[in-house]
């Protein structure tokens, strides 16, 4: 018996096609072809650094990311060689907190490279040298590891964003000289990051130590228990927020860049008081644009060879000639036309100094019309 012969539904689709275009030749008209979304921006990539207090389990992370996340900044991607490892909540575990591991071996033997290019952060969060610490190993050789470390990030991306955590207390029973170490090591790196730091590459310190305790804190002397990992979460937060809020290039809320634009901006300075040796200082931004700002930027140029060594209400860098950046908390940085926000700051200055001045700045974030 014969078969039937049946056409084959692709080859069914091809003929009804081919009777469209030849009817809608005529008249001039075409199939337009079918739109497709733009594609999406990439992710700000944020990589934990350390040892075992940001790995083994590192769940300030988990507290971190969720904090994070509940405040509207859906565009973060942790990354990192290692993967979560648990912590009883819901996070982007990715992290690079190796366990054991000592910052000055990690320079030494060159193993950050291949973590960054197989990660490629726009921000690194380092708590890194606790190991280091309790080996007795001399602040001045961790705060040279650190200086390898922030040369290697500059090399995979020259405008990497660097937060670097002076080390949460230390006092493990069979080590009573490290509480000590700790404090004196915490002490350098200040110092060390306004070195370090560059306009283009800023290196933000941030206090994980103040208001920490090993015997509240920790389960050894050491490792953070969950109020620990609140405590560090908590101190993270604004500084790595600020620098969030504020843009990272190729991130499309970077100023300038594609949806926001500098806007007009003023900035005054008032002295609150001073001393021999320092004096504390308010500024206040105004956005003086027709248009809602959603963040700024200040710089406070301070004059007689004073520094910024603290700001309030506002996240700060200090280039190496003392011309200090600011930006705005996560909290102060949205601006309706002619509304202000205030930030505080302590300055050190030679005895010599007269009376307190600096030259202030500011930038706005606006809608790009």
């Amino acid at each position: 018996m014969r078969g039937t012969a049946h056409s084959s539904p692709h080859l069914r689709i091809v003929t009804v096609l081919g009777l469209l275009a030849t009817l809608l030749l005529p008249l001039n008209l075409t199939v337009a072809p079918r739109a497709t979304a733009a594609p999406a921006a990439e992710p700000v990539r944020v990589m934990p650094l350390g040892d075992s207090i940001t790995g083994s389990p590192g769940c300030w992370r988990a507290v971190l990311w969720n904090r994070l996340v509940n405040s509207g900044h859906q565009d973060i991607d942790f990354v990192g060689t290692l993967p979560t490892q648990g912590c009883g909540q819901a996070h982007d575990g990715d992290n690079e907190g190796h366990g054991g591991e000592l910052v000055t071996n990690v320079a030494d033997q060159n193993l950050l490279p291949g973590r960054l290019a197989a990660t490629r952060p726009d921000i690194v969060v380092m708590h890194f040298g606790t190991n280091d610490v309790w080996s007795g190993i001399a602040p001045d050789r961790i705060l040279a590891a650190y200086t390898k470390l922030v040369t290697q990030m500059r090399a995979s991306d020259p405008d990497m964003r660097i937060l670097v955590a002076q080390l949460i207390p230390m006092n493990p029973g069979s080590c009573p000289a490290c509480a000590q170490r700790v404090v004196d090591f915490n002490a350098a790196i200040p110092a060390w990051a306004r070195a370090t730091n560059t306009d283009r590459s800023p290196v933000t310190v941030v206090d994980q130590w103040t208001g920490f305790s090993t015997a509240v804190d920790t389960y050894d002397g050491v490792h953070p228990n969950a109020s620990g990992d609140d405590k560090i979460a908590a101190r993270w937060y604004p500084a790595l927020a600020a620098v969030l809020d504020a843009g990272v290039p190729q991130d499309p809320g970077d100023p300038g860049g594609p949806g926001e634009e500098p806007g007009a901006c003023t900035a005054r300075l008032r002295a609150v008081s001073s001393w021999q040796g320092g004096y504390q200082g308010e500024v206040t931004v105004t956005n003086a644009s027709a248009s809602a700002a959603s963040g700024w930027t200040a710089t406070v140029v301070p004059a007689g060879g004073a520094r910024l060594t603290q700001v309030w209400n506002g996240t700060h860098t200090t280039a190496s000639d003392g011309t200090a950046t600011v930006t705005n908390a996560a909290w102060n940085g949205a601006l309706a036309p002619g509304a202000s926000a205030t930030f505080g700051f302590i300055a050190t200055s030679p005895a010599t100094a007269g009376t307190p001045a600096a030259t202030v700045t500011c930038t706005a974030k606006t809608p790009a019309a």
